[in-house]
């Protein structure tokens, strides 16, 4: 059975960087392919998803998901955070969205679809071995772990001479004109990160970037301008750096900032029957339980992101495993995330020069 990944054009500013992630303890590859065909052999019918991974990461994940539902059509609809999100506000307006699962970046627009009353609630059995927080109705969980952190290029710039903090990153004045990140505007990992510099170092750090004239672009330009030397240093998801170390052996390194990464949990959500384009919950909670599943952990993982189960020991190509990143993090409130959307954006704008879409 066919199954197709519509991938679409950005409509709303600047897409969210490269993503990647690559299996950094071995994994096991198809072990327990046979037992999950057998197990879902009666899951039938379609799912949509949309979901903000990117293209290579689904391309991969396709072939997993057809073995384990040979008789379901799993069909990606790709984008960034803003371009899934005013997608489905369009589609409620119709009383109707086009998809039966969302993946999206960060658990604050959970929150929101949650309170709009558009979710299904499926209580997944294995919920107390997942490190993260998730909804105790069992309307969303966390599914993967994106990572925020700095990247240089050790082929042109000494590490040593670099930023070694997110504080630094914002203030060194030699950095001015030569750092990068993502839009928080249309990224859903560099808003949430925004929201978390917030509540460490307050409004000043951004009145700091906007000093350091700090570009805002896709993490693939931004990893391109590593590469040539144009950026000395960027703030980016580490999973892009790993992706290129390990397929095209790049030297691109990463910074675990010295005062904290900032792990983002992005949730997995089934959209209620009523509103849903299939109406097909059976298949939609089958294929939840299947991505919260070790299995489906270990696909995750080898899309260089992380596991969000304390019995999954595997983590990406290169990193460092989930536990010393957690030893020293930024965390995010996500309700402020949610209740205060508009006011963080805004604050964001006013300090920082963002490209007119």
């Amino acid at each position: 059975m066919k199954k197709r990944t519509a991938a679409i054009m950005l409509a709303i500013g600047i897409a969210l960087g490269v993503s990647a992630c690559g299996d950094g303890t071995s994994a096991s590859g198809s072990a327990g392919s046979v037992d999950d065909a057998a197990a879902n052999v009666n899951v039938t019918g379609k799912v949509v998803i949309y979901t903000s991974m990117y293209e290579d990461i689904i391309g991969e994940m396709e072939e997993k998901l057809e073995d384990v539902f040979p008789n379901v059509d799993i069909e990606f609809f790709q984008g960034g955070s803003g371009t899934i999100q005013s997608k489905v506000a369009e589609e409620m307006d119709a009383g109707k969205l086009g998809c039966d699962i969302l993946m999206v970046a960060e658990p604050s627009y959970s929150l929101e679809l949650k309170e709009a009353g558009i979710l299904h609630a499926h209580k997944f059995a294995d919920a107390g071995k997942l490190v993260f927080d998730y909804d105790p109705d069992g309307y969303w969980y966390p599914v993967r772990v994106c990572n925020m952190v700095l990247a240089y290029n050790p082929e042109k710039y000494d590490k040593s001479e670099l930023p070694r903090t997110l504080k630094d990153f914002a203030e060194e004045p030699s950095m001015k004109g030569t750092i990068s990140m993502s839009n928080p505007l249309t990224s859903g990992t560099a808003y949430s990160s925004v929201v978390g510099l917030l509540d460490k170092y307050g409004k000043e750090y951004f009145a700091a970037l906007g000093e350091q004239d700090v570009a805002l672009e896709s993490g693939s330009d931004a990893l391109t301008k590593l590469e040539t030397g144009e950026c000395k240093e960027i703030m980016v998801l580490e999973e892009s750096v790993l992706k290129k170390r390990q397929e095209e052996g790049s030297a691109l390194e990463v910074i675990y900032p010295a005062d904290g990464s900032i792990p983002v949990p992005s949730p997995i959500m089934i959209v209620d029957k009523e509103y849903s384009a299939n109406a097909n919950i059976k298949a939609a909670e089958a294929v939840e339980d299947y991505f919260l599943s070790p299995e489906g952990q270990r696909m995750i993982v080898k899309g260089w992101m992380y596991a969000v189960r304390n019995d999954v020991e595997e983590y990406p190509y290169d990193a460092i495993p989930l536990s010393q990143l957690l030893e020293n993090a930024i965390s995010v409130d996500w309700e402020k995330c949610y209740r205060q959307r508009d006011e963080i954006r805004m604050m964001f704008q006013e300090y920082v020069t963002v490209p007119e879409e």
